[in-house]
């Protein structure tokens, strides 16, 4: 067995894996692939399979947490979404270092005199700009998206902050375009800052409402607040509840917070007069917790504003409240999201370093400690007891990055020596990065290591078998964010059949999280995304409904299992060619393709024109130049040109390329169907720091190879490409760049099995992700104690979507009957199927 995590595709090629599971199976279905939907198979459409169940065997252990949630502000996760304040920029903080079009009046309108101020009249040193309103005048917040949601009979709570000279009256309003949605609040105010509040209770439903704020004479305001008082578990300062009870209804084990690109990108430097208050900077925990007018702003990775409202401390009480276990994650100085780089500050370090002791005691420590009495002076004297904590996240410079790492690991573990700490390898599932953070983390023994991806459905189908060979006396696996990437039923598929193997492999893979958590459908900077809401409701996606049920149904224990069924036949790499460029210029010249024999299938030195190419993607600007086919607008992306013929196979492909301008390389193209199914040699990707072979499967890619390679501007590269049945290799300028097998089946039928121990239920989840159904024949090995098992499916066509309107996938639950130590079950076309069967009394 390797001691080592898996080696990097551009190293070697990356044969099928087979571990505990032996499963042989038909091919992918073209349905999972292609984005037309196939007739329901007829009954007659069945694949025969086989499943053995080895009761006298044991797997391994399931921890309780072994399934979470990873929160991260990104999509209006937090304000506009979890959080349930109702206005936007409620204390006058957006700035254009949050986003370009953004003023600290930002969602506001205004009447008469009305002003941001930011002077030494300020409500407090993090509260910098506050509104001096003249008398007579009037300001009115809009909310998020179409406006502030209420529901009739529901209350709701106004808040504000004010200061006036002489007694001022204001006069609060709640109404939509059709009039009042509640009784006028008058609330008088005279002398210094001091918060005002009074209550609203609503006449009737609006998606539409404004709050106005208008006043008889001169005063300032900060901190304008209006929220719901039916907040999850009746919180103060609370958690938009059908939201909260969508997550709490998963189960989960962990909560991972705040992020994330929000806690490794930006400045490490604090907010406050020593760092000109800085507003691009990583999110660090202390900004966020004590009274909310009192902690800072910040503006968010993604392109607009957080302001910290919804803090650590609402964090560690959410975890609490649905039973989950807090897992915050802190910066390590080194950014990451495409920032990359690495900050030398000793002092700076030392202090991030103590602020994350502090942070561990304001979590665990008594009240009679400084950061315990804090916790318990904001509501909760207990302990959160917090026993995980991760240190980074996706960092690209992994030597730079553990250097601090083993600080932090060093001071935590001398203090609170019961804490794991968790590292992490990087932002991709393998490469060099990857390959180079799990030799550091696995040669200092660190006790977890955090790994995220986003991939096509095929690489989640093609790598089930994943973490069957990883080292089990190694570093143990947290997989801390991972999807496919659509939230189609297609890939909520793929993603349940990678979880049967996630579950196979228990022992390795102790914390699993799908990302991103939440999406507000009027501001999304992700997709796919868990849960989608906007002002008014929310529903879950089809991984939504797939998470639930393995997390509702995890078990504490594998029992070793068998599946069989018929072999595949691999058919080798067939498509056109194609030549595309992404945020760069470029031009190709001598474009030939020559089959296995040495005959030239096509050739094209460009002389006559582009007439051999189409523009499949429809994008760039495409013209013959001096002898050379260009591309020559530098802002466009993906603009694929294709020629030749989509059933060559066994080729190769010869072309000259040379970039003119622009942030990257440029790409070659071979296997080409479409544009949504194809192979590229992105040469000079990412930002002109890396070079990789990416597999694009109905529109979603997985790397299969790739380098260090960088791509010189001006310079004019030889490009060489041999595909030969699944095996494809690369040369650039003579010398053999890499090459790769794409040999991996995507296999479409997989399983696993637990015992629920508590309630004597062996658990068999099947995953048919394929448009056959499968007869299957199951052998429990034991006759179980009941002849019923209770069944649970979810099921429908790959391209079904949930959304607002209406949920395609969603749980059907029925009995089975006729259930002995063997029987024949025969599971639908493209569904996830559990059955719960009593096996012991």
């Amino acid at each position: 067995m390797p001691t080592t995590a898996p080696a990097s595709a551009a190293a070697r090629p990356r044969p099928r894996r087979r571990g505990r599971l032996a499963l042989l199976t038909g091919a992918l279905a073209v349905a999972l692939a292609a984005p037309a939907l196939a007739a329901p198979p007829a009954a007659a459409d069945v694949t025969d399979y086989t499943l053995d169940v080895d009761q006298g065997s044991r797997g391994p252990a399931i921890d309780d947490t072994m399934y979470g949630v990873f929160f991260e502000d990104i999509n209006r996760a937090a304000d506009g979404g979890l959080y349930a304040e109702l206005l936007q920029n409620r204390s006058f903080e957006y700035a254009t270092a949050d986003n370009a079009a953004y003023t600290p009046l930002t969602s506001w309108d205004t009447t008469g005199s009305a002003k941001a101020v930011n002077d030494g009249g300020r409500l407090n040193a993090r509260n910098r700009s506050y509104l001096a309103l003249g008398a007579g005048s009037s300001v009115t917040n809009s909310g998020y998206g179409t406006g502030i949601t209420v529901r009739k009979g529901e209350r709701y709570d106004f808040s504000v902050w004010a200061r006036a000279d002489r007694a001022t009256a204001l006069t609060v309003t709640l109404r939509d375009a059709d009039g009042e949605l509640a009784r006028t609040r008058r609330v008088a105010v005279r002398g210094g800052w001091t918060k005002y509040t009074t209550a609203f209770t609503a006449t009737r439903a609006s998606t539409t409402g404004r709050l106005a704020v208008a006043a008889d004479g001169p005063v300032a305001l900060d901190m304008v607040s209006l929220f719901p008082e039916d907040t999850y578990k009746g919180r103060p300062n609370g958690l938009r509840k059908d939201l909260a009870e969508k997550i709490a209804a998963l189960d989960p084990g962990f909560v991972r917070f705040p992020g994330g690109c929000l806690v490794n990108t930006g400045s490490h430097e604090g907010y406050d007069e020593a760092s000109g208050y800085q507003r691009r900077r990583s999110y660090q925990w202390k900004d966020t917790i004590g009274p909310v007018e009192q902690r800072a702003t910040n503006a968010n990775f993604w392109g607009y504003n957080q302001s910290y409202g919804l803090g650590y401390y609402e964090y560690f009480q959410f975890a609490e409240d649905i039973g989950a276990m807090p897992l915050p994650v802190v910066p390590a100085l080194v950014t990451g999201c495409g920032q990359n780089k690495a900050t030398d500050d000793p002092a700076l370090l030392k202090r991030h370093v103590q602020d994350t002791l502090d942070l561990i005691e304001f979590a665990n420590g008594p009240v009679t400690s400084e950061w315990g009495r804090k916790r318990a002076e904001m509501g909760h004297p207990k302990p959160f007891r917090l026993t995980h904590l991760e240190v980074g996240n996706e960092e690209n410079l992994p030597d730079e990055f553990f250097a601090r790492f083993k600080e932090f690991r060093a001071a935590i573990e001398a203090k609170y020596p019961d804490i794991t700490v968790i590292s992490n390898s990087g932002p991709d599932d393998s490469g060099t990065t990857f390959d180079r953070a799990w030799r550091l983390n696995r040669d200092a023994g660190v006790a977890m290591v955090d790994e995220h991806y986003y991939n096509s459905p095929q690489w989640f189908l093609e790598n089930n078998a994943r973490y069957d060979s990883y080292d089990r006396k190694g570093p143990k696996v947290f997989l801390g964010e991972y999807a496919s990437q659509d939230n189609r039923f297609r890939n909520a598929l793929s993603e349940a059949a990678f979880m049967t193997g996630l579950e196979r492999n228990a022992d390795v893979v102790k914390l699993a999280s799908y990302a991103p958590l939440l999406a507000r459908t009027d501001s999304v900077q992700w997709r796919p995304d868990m849960i989608w809401f906007d002002g008014q409701q929310s529903w879950g996606s089809t991984s939504y409904e797939v998470q639930k049920l393995f997390m509702n149904n995890t078990g504490d224990r594998v029992v070793p299992s068998t599946a069989f069924g018929t072999p595949a036949t691999t058919a080798p790499i067939t498509g056109a060619v194609g030549l595309s460029t992404w945020a760069t210029a470029a031009a190709y010249d001598d474009v030939k393709v020559t089959g296995a024999d040495g005959k030239t299938l096509f050739g094209d030195d460009f002389s006559g024109g582009p007439g051999k190419w189409t523009e499949a993607a429809g994008r760039g600007s495409w013209q013959v130049e001096d002898g050379a086919y260009v591309q020559n607008d530098a802002a466009a992306e993906n603009t694929l040109v294709t020629a030749g013929d989509t059933g060559w196979q066994n080729y190769d492909l010869h072309v000259k390329a040379t970039k003119k301008a622009g942030k990257e390389g440029f790409l070659v193209a071979f296997g080409v169907q479409d544009t949504g199914n194809h192979y590229w040699w992105n040469l000079g990707g990412w930002g002109n720091t890396r070079s990789a072979v990416e597999k694009t499967t109905g529109g979603a890619k997985q790397t299969l190879a790739e380098d260090a390679t960088k791509i010189e501007t001006g310079r004019t590269y030889d490009i060489e490409v041999k595909v030969r049945g699944r095996q494809v290799t690369l040369y650039l300028d003579g010398k053999k760049w890499g090459e790769f097998t794409d040999d991996a089946e995507a296999e479409p039928f997989r399983q696993v099995v637990t015992e629920d121990e508590k309630t004597g239920e062996l658990i068999v989840k099947v995953v048919n992700a394929q448009d056959t159904a499968a007869r299957t024949r199951i052998d429990l090995g034991a006759r179980p104690a009941s002849s019923t098992a209770r069944l649970t499916t979810l099921q429908g066509a790959p391209d079904a979507e949930n959304t607002a309107e209406a949920q395609p996938i969603s749980p059907r639950t029925s009995t089975l009957r006729g259930v002995g130590r063997q029987f024949t079950y025969t599971f639908p076309a493209d569904s996830v199927t559990f059955l719960r069967i009593k096996s012991r009394g």
